[in-house]
């Protein structure tokens, strides 16, 4: 996997851990964020090295699917890059909009 791809899944999961099932997050956690390898996962939890891929798998999947139907992340961005503008060119009026967007 790709920088990117675990930079993506690390701040999914920040955003939609709590919607995964319990073994899906705890795996996901311990592989992204202990940076414990499948096999490692697997002896911990007494299962082979293939269901802990296959979990894993399922939930970036799942992970994916809620950003694309809900977004937080893209529209955490899209504030954050116009909070960057506005700092470079402070209007009221702007900063309202942004206020407006985000309520």
């Amino acid at each position: 996997m790709e920088l990117d791809e675990l930079i993506e899944v690390s701040v999914l999961l920040d955003y939609y851990k709590n919607l995964l099932s319990d073994r899906q997050k705890e795996y996901l956690l311990l592989h992204f964020e202990e940076d414990l390898s499948l096999s490692e996962i697997a002896k911990r939890h007494n299962i082979s090295r293939q269901a802990v891929y296959d979990n894993i798998k399922r939930g970036i999947k799942i992970l994916r699917d809620y950003e694309s139907k809900i977004g937080f992340h893209r529209k955490e961005q899209e504030i954050y890059k116009e909070l960057i503008e506005l700092k470079k060119d402070f209007r009221k009026d702007r900063l309202e909009e942004i206020i407006e967007k985000i309520f």
